[in-house]
C-alpha cells in the first residue's frame, strides 16, 4: 500500500485500484473496503463490524417473519473478503451473534462455515452488547478490546477524543443529495484519528451518521465513506444530510 496523507486536515485520501479508499488512520495506512470491511496492510488483517448472524431467525421467534437468508448471504460476503485478501488476522468486531442464543440456532452448514473460516487464519471475537458472551462453541479467541500498531479495536465506540480507536455499535448510515434524489448508504466515518465501521450484516440497519448519537466523537467534522456497488464515495460533512 502505498503512502497516503492523513485523513484530518484536507481528508487527505487515495482512491483504490479496488474501488475502496486508502488512508492514515492515526498514523496506520489503512483500506475502506466497499464489502465495510476495514484492510490493515501491516499487520494483514481484516476487520468487520456488526454481522448479526441469525437476526431472520430471532425476528422469527417473536412472530416476525423475515426470509430466513441473511446468515448465509452475511458469510457469502465474508468469505468472499477471506478470499480476495488472504489476511492472517480476522477480527470480528462486536455483535457477530444477533443475540444470545443466536449460535444455538445457527445451521450445521454455517456453523462448518465459520469451522472452516477460521482454519487457515487467527480468528478473533470482540465482544459487543448483543454477544457479550462471546462464542460458546466457534472457534476462535475471545477479547473485550484488541490493540493492532496504534489503533485500538472495540465494539462500542467511548466518548471524548479517542485517537486511535476503531468501532462499530453504531451501524453509520450517509444521506447524500444526489442529482437523481436523495442516495441513503452505509458508510464508514472518520476523522483520521477515529473511525466508526459500517455494519456487514445483510439484516443490520442503519444510523445517520448527523445523529445525535455521533455527537462528540470526532474532532472536527468527519468524512463518510459511503458504500456503492462499484467503489467507496468520499463524502464530506457539509454534503451530508439528516433524516
Amino acid at each position: 500500500m502505498s503512502a497516503v496523507a492523513p485523513a484530518g486536515a484536507g481528508y487527505g485520501f487515495a482512491q483504490s485500484g479496488c474501488g475502496g479508499l486508502r488512508l492514515a488512520l492515526n498514523g496506520e495506512e489503512v483500506l475502506l473496503r466497499r464489502s465495510g470491511g476495514m484492510w490493515l496492510e501491516a499487520a494483514r488483517a481484516l476487520v468487520v463490524a456488526d454481522l448479526h448472524l441469525e437476526k431472520g431467525s430471532s425476528y422469527a421467534e417473536r412472530g416476525q417473519m423475515l426470509p430466513p437468508y441473511d446468515t448465509g448471504e452475511t458469510l457469502d460476503r465474508l468469505e468472499a473478503e477471506t478470499r480476495a485478501l488472504r489476511p492472517a488476522v480476522l477480527v470480528l468486531l462486536g455483535d457477530t451473534f444477533h443475540d444470545r442464543r443466536s449460535e444455538a440456532r445457527l445451521a450445521a452448514t454455517y456453523a462448518e462455515r465459520l469451522r472452516t473460516l477460521a482454519a487457515g487464519l487467527r480468528l478473533i471475537w470482540v465482544v459487543g452488547n448483543h454477544d457479550a458472551d462471546g462464542p460458546q462453541a466457534a472457534p476462535g479467541e475471545v477479547a473485550q478490546t484488541l490493540t493492532l500498531g496504534s489503533l485500538t479495536l472495540r465494539h462500542e465506540p467511548t466518548g471524548g477524543r479517542r485517537p486511535g480507536e476503531v468501532s462499530g455499535h453504531l451501524h453509520p448510515c450517509a444521506k447524500v443529495a444526489a442529482s437523481r434524489g436523495v442516495v441513503r448508504r452505509r458508510c464508514f466515518v472518520t476523522d483520521g484519528e477515529r473511525a466508526v465501521l459500517p455494519a456487514f450484516g445483510a439484516y443490520a440497519g442503519g444510523l445517520n451518521v448527523r445523529d445525535r448519537a455521533f455527537g462528540g466523537l470526532f474532532a472536527q467534522p468527519p468524512l463518510a465513506g459511503a458504500l456503492g456497488t462499484e467503489r467507496v464515495h468520499a463524502v464530506g460533512w457539509r454534503s451530508l444530510r439528516p433524516d
